[in-house]
């Protein structure tokens, strides 16, 4: 069967499936960002003021995702792909866990930890193999370089990519976000009326909007779950068994 007639499904996954791969989160008490708040080291503002404190707290960051390993959830998603699903994945999450894992389409909505980009040419990007971003590091145009993230208050380029593939998706599949960044938040709008949407998150009972089926477990436990009778039925379902609905 020709691609674009496959069945789609569309997976959206924030900070709780890094999580689980030893990666902190921003916003849980003991989270990396506990003790750099915001507005320090994740702002343009941050940037302007102390650009030295910024690229250590995400060379901080970026050598923690280097010794972060994929987890059972990023593996299932690349193993569905292998089996001849059509899989594309759009995440809040700056690392490269789905990619190490084997996923091949991959969105990062808020950029990559592991590239540098120019401050004043965003198109010029560099891949980071190895080190980090220092002073005086810079671009082709002699700018010096920054993470290539995105920072509160500035803009998502790849939204209205990842609108346009939420609006192909035949099941869109929702794992470990808290649903409470905008505007990735909104994407689940922009999903097909007939599209069934899943939330995978141990707090989904409280987190998963009205027509959301909510499946509370982990993202290490529930995606494989669901990967393995997607596999076994050789078809994108909704297993009613497993799943709650939000009224």
């Amino acid at each position: 069967m020709a691609e674009e007639r496959r069945p789609h499904l569309v997976v959206f996954t924030g900070s709780g499936i890094s999580a689980e791969s030893g990666i902190q989160t921003f916003r849980a008490s003991d989270g990396l960002w506990a003790d750099h708040p915001i507005e320090q080291v994740a702002t343009p503002e941050a940037w302007r003021r102390d650009p030295r404190r910024v690229l250590e707290f995400y060379n901080i960051r970026r050598a923690q995702v280097r010794r972060a390993r994929p987890n059972a959830a990023h593996k299932a998603l690349a193993e569905l792909e292998k089996k001849g699903f059509r899989v594309s994945i759009i995440t809040q999450n700056i690392d490269d866990l789905h990619e190490r894992a084997g996923s091949r389409n991959v969105l990062h909505l808020h950029g990559e930890i592991l590239k540098a980009r120019s401050t004043v040419d965003a198109r010029m990007q560099y891949r980071l193999p190895r080190g980090g971003i220092e002073l005086g590091d810079i671009c082709d145009k002699g700018s010096q370089l920054r993470p290539d993230v995105v920072w509160f208050g500035e803009s998502v380029p790849h939204f209205g990519e990842a609108c346009e593939i939420v609006g192909e998706a035949d099941l869109l599949l929702v794992v470990g976000t808290s649903l409470a960044v905008m505007p990735a938040a909104s994407l689940l709008e922009h999903a097909p009326l007939d599209a069934p949407c899943v939330l995978v998150d141990p707090d989904a009972e409280r987190l998963s909007p009205p027509g959301v089926a909510r499946f509370c477990q982990p993202a290490g436990k529930g995606v494989p779950q669901l990967v393995r009778q997607w596999k076994r039925e050789g078809r994108l379902w909704m297993p009613e068994t497993l799943l709650g609905a939000s009224p």
